[in-house]
């Protein structure tokens, strides 16, 4: 049976925030799907599930046109979608598939970040583990540093049956 996508919640500022949250999560779906199309002051975009700053490592390659990368994060307090300063006005893309997010193990979730400045960009994919075996309720956004999302940033959160 092919997934269906259900939109959940979309958000879209109409002035700068220094988070964005999509809080009391159903259990309806099999997995979660997180759309960020952003710009922001600066800083690092990172996400955390039900406001926990424990248990979370990445797994990650980056390509920025002329070279690549890779690492490891373990014992983090976060899931960082992306290692690039987010400070400028061109947007970028960020995709987060969370699977079982409702059940009672470790949620496990690929994600991508695609960020274009006029040719020196860079594409980011990961994998990230939460090692919480707790329902995944609430999804917070967020910037290091103090850093703010800019008004017109949208985020769309969709459910997913059937996967």
């Amino acid at each position: 049976m092919p997934a269906t996508y259900e939109p959940i919640a979309t958000t879209t500022l109409g002035s700068a925030a220094a988070s964005i949250t999509f809080s009391s999560i159903a259990s309806s779906w099999t997995d979660l799907r997180l759309v960020l199309v952003a710009t922001a002051s600066g800083g690092t975009k990172f996400l955390r599930f039900n406001s926990s700053t424990t248990g979370y490592s990445n797994t990650w390659i980056l390509g920025d046109g002329s070279s690549a990368t890779s690492g490891r994060s373990t014992s983090y307090p976060r899931l960082d979608l992306n290692s690039q300063d987010t400070g400028d006005s061109t947007p970028s893309l960020d995709t987060v598939d969370v699977f079982s997010y409702a059940g009672s193990t470790n949620k496990t979730c690929l994600m991508t970040s695609s960020h274009d400045e006029n040719g020196s960009g860079q594409v980011m994919r990961q994998v990230g583990l939460w090692a919480n075996t707790a329902a995944i309720t609430q999804i917070d956004l967020l910037l290091s540093s103090s850093n703010t999302w800019s008004a017109g940033t949208t985020a769309t959160l969709y459910g997913i049956k059937n996967a």
